[in-house]
């Protein structure tokens, strides 16, 4: 990570600056009725697009809109590429040995394969695979919990207790992220075996990549112990495997759910997430679904006159399905997006299971200097602990958030994302979700979206719109003096 591109060599984000007050509200959705939402969402199992769970999501969240009371609700298609796995397996046979079966699961949108009988090779660059199948370990990165930041830019860093400095985050990526079976492709493999090495559970469901790009060999995932004994097998001698993964991908219709409240004025701050899921997916991303309908319930009891500007409340399509609701919704609403004043996401809330403690929230956040203080001021206020201030182009080009191309198109965003290493596996259970943290994050999210009002898209356009390197460094007295304009 570049800590240039975290704040461009500054750490002051405006902290004495005063938050906004919460408007009164009759109605501020609490823990368990948060939860009980992602608990209802999770119960109707896999949540791919096109999948029954997901075609009932849908159809829910519109009726949670309509129960508040908000406006245009809507359904507006989106076509997706629907992946459905139907038999798998992998049975290796060493030379002169006997044949074992290895637990595996398919890798998304990889050729059909039913039978296929191939030498194994272990991946080597410089060495061709023609011909054989190919034992890929994709290792998770892992990264200090904060980023370093805590030493050289501590206002970028919400942890009061300090429980992030020295301990390790675990993400649910290798380096190659969703390009996972190109090496392989590129050395002439027939197959991919890839082996999920350093996985904190030692799984094989592993729903990567997701982006709906149809790789030309077949493929399957197995544990890293599996990985390791079989890299002990290809020490010894010849190995053979036998891969059967079927599968059909077809386009279907998805839906963006929509609606809207109006505010003090027309322009627009759009708060969103996605409702699809690789499982069933409690985290990912039954909690957004949950923290959207908790703004939409808020804000649906606050006057009118009391929200900032009119708010668009969205939970995409076929996130992992190559993104395609986000990239729908934004060709779409072209002149909408014109007059967004700030798009939040949010996304994942979740807990790490061997203590408990909240995953390390990143705030991908727009370099705003009135912006960035009105998060830190929100997280502050709220107990949002954990938590790291990011620039949007902190982690690569982009945020890595299910809202990346509202930042490429311009719009200053607030971007809300955690990523424990199971986000993309089976094991993304109810016992995952961060249940202490669904509220704090609730409440800091409606201090942020006050703190717009009065804004305008063009006020803080003409910084965001300009490359991230010529952005003036923010101080103090610059947000100060930006907040008081605002007031």
């Amino acid at each position: 990570m570049r800590r240039r591109d975290v704040l461009l060599g500054s750490s002051a984000l405006g902290v004495g600056a005063a938050l906004p007050a919460l408007p009164p509200a009759p109605y501020l959705p609490d823990e368990d009725t948060i939860f009980g939402w992602i608990k209802t969402v999770y119960s109707h199992g896999i949540r791919r697009p096109g999948y029954p769970a997901d075609v009932w999501a849908e159809r829910w969240i519109a009726s949670r809109f309509r129960r508040f009371g908000l406006e245009r609700v809507r359904l507006e298609p989106v076509p997706a590429q629907r992946w459905r796995p139907h038999r798998w397996s992998l049975r290796v046979t060493p030379n002169g040995g006997a044949t074992r079966s290895v637990p595996c699961y398919p890798v998304p949108y990889a050729a059909p394969a039913d039978g296929l009988e191939l030498e194994l090779a272990g991946y080597d660059p410089s060495v061709s695979a023609a011909g054989k199948a190919v034992l890929y370990d994709v290792r998770f990165l892992r990264l200090p919990a904060d980023l370093g930041l805590s030493a050289v830019l501590p206002d970028r860093v919400v942890d009061p207790d300090r429980t992030l400095p020295g301990t390790e985050h675990v993400l649910p990526f290798g380096p190659e992220l969703l390009a996972v079976m190109e090496p392989s492709i590129a050395a002439g493999a027939a197959a991919f075996i890839g082996s999920l090495t350093g996985h904190p559970d030692d799984s094989h469901h592993y729903y990567v990549p997701y982006d709906a790009v149809r790789r030309p060999i077949p493929g399957v995932w197995i544990s890293g112990s599996d990985g390791a004994w079989l890299r002990g097998l290809l020490a010894a001698g010849p190995v053979h495997v036998r891969l059967t993964a079927t599968s059909t991908v077809d386009t279907i219709t998805s839906h963006n759910v929509v609606g809207e409240l109006p505010g003090a004025d027309d322009d627009l701050v759009i708060v969103g997430s996605h409702h699809d899921g690789p499982w069933s997916s409690a985290v990912e991303d039954g909690s957004g679904i949950a923290l959207v309908l908790a703004q939409a319930a808020y804000w649906s009891s606050v006057p009118a006159a009391e929200r900032p500007h009119r708010m668009v409340f969205l939970l995409h399509a076929a996130h992992v399905a190559g993104f395609t609701g986000q990239l729908d919704f934004i060709a779409r609403h072209r002149a909408e997006l014109d007059r967004t004043v700030l798009e939040v996401h949010l996304e994942h809330a979740a807990r790490l299971p061997a203590n408990g403690l909240p995953v390390p929230r990143w705030f991908f956040t727009s370099q705003v200097p009135a912006l960035e203080a009105a998060v830190r001021g929100a997280l502050v206020a709220e107990g949002v602990h954990r938590s790291l201030i990011l620039t949007p182009t902190a982690l690569g080009e982009q945020p890595p958030t299910d809202a990346a191309f509202y930042y490429r198109a311009g719009v200053p965003i607030v971007n809300f994302l955690s990523a424990p290493y199971y986000l993309f596996d089976r094991a993304d259970t109810l016992d995952k979700v961060d249940r202490a943290g669904l509220v704090p994050l609730t409440r800091a999210t409606i201090r942020v979206i006050q703190s717009t009002r009065g804004v305008t898209p063009a006020d803080w356009r003409r910084l965001v719109s300009r490359p991230p390197s010529t952005i003036a460094r923010p101080n103090r007295r610059r947000a100060e003096a930006e907040r008081q304009k605002r007031s």
